[in-house]
């Protein structure tokens, strides 16, 4: 079987840019989210929102998808970005052995005032963080060492530069031209959600170029969101710790 590198994110963490950039490649079969697409529209949702009579594809299991991503890397090498919150009831030695692991953190600042402007009643369980970091936690004890982390800042600051550390981390080799594409390419072709409707700067955008970095407050949010903020912060701070930085 070949290379499965997964990418394991939070949601709005500038994960489906850096996605678009590692198709671009050309080298990899490119999955987004699809544990993501089990869990939230599967035979049996496990997002904590659901309502009966919303979609769901028969069929569609964790499971379906594990064994359609195996079948994939038979075939040539795989990148999955996905959260993993999706899946944290399937971590074991066997199934994670089968993966190349990295990680992309983000503020949580940035993601969750994200999170509430797209889904104002979404749920603390669908922010991530705590599994980030255990699925991190987990992977240094088995392995004797942390898996690579990129920050979000980090990367729009000098995304050549942290593209480059994160293929070098990755035994994957850096192809600069990935970092540029054209604009008008349509993201929703690979969402599943609501048709990728929230990925319509992506859509109009030109690359991985440099951004400066930005301050987020929340100060004026409401206090859902700071309490949120507040239990999700220590386990950002704890990955950040371990980025790789340019």
């Amino acid at each position: 079987m070949h290379k499965i590198l997964a990418l394991w994110a939070v949601p709005r963490s500038t994960s489906t840019a850096f996605e678009w950039m590692m198709r671009q490649r050309g080298d990899l079969e490119c999955l987004h989210e699809p544990f993501g697409e089990a869990w939230y529209q599967g035979e049996e949702p496990l997002w904590h929102r659901f309502q009966p009579g919303e979609k769901t594809t028969p069929g569609l299991t964790l499971e379906s998808v594990w064994e359609d991503i195996q079948e994939m890397a038979k075939a040539g090498p795989v990148f999955i970005k996905d959260f993993p919150h999706y899946i944290n009831h399937m971590w074991d030695a066997e199934f994670l052995s089968k993966f190349d692991h990295a990680f992309l953190i983000r503020d949580p600042a940035k993601t969750i005032s994200s999170m509430y402007k797209q889904w104002p009643d979404f749920a603390e369980g669908e922010v991530g963080f705590p599994e980030q970091r255990a699925l991190f936690d987990l992977l240094t004890a088995l392995n004797g060492a942390p898996p690579p982390v990129i920050d979000s800042d980090d990367l729009l600051e000098d995304p050549h530069r942290m593209t480059e550390k994160f293929c070098e981390s990755t035994g994957i080799p850096f192809i600069e031209d990935a970092l540029t594409w054209e604009a008008g390419g349509d993201p929703s072709a690979h969402s599943w959600w609501d048709g990728g409707s929230f990925h319509g700067n992506l859509a109009k955008s030109t690359g991985l170029t440099p951004q400066p970095r930005k301050h987020i407050s929340i100060d004026e949010a409401p206090e859902r969101v700071k309490q949120v903020h507040r239990r999700m912060k220590p386990h950002y701070d704890h990955l950040y710790k371990h980025r790789l930085t340019a």
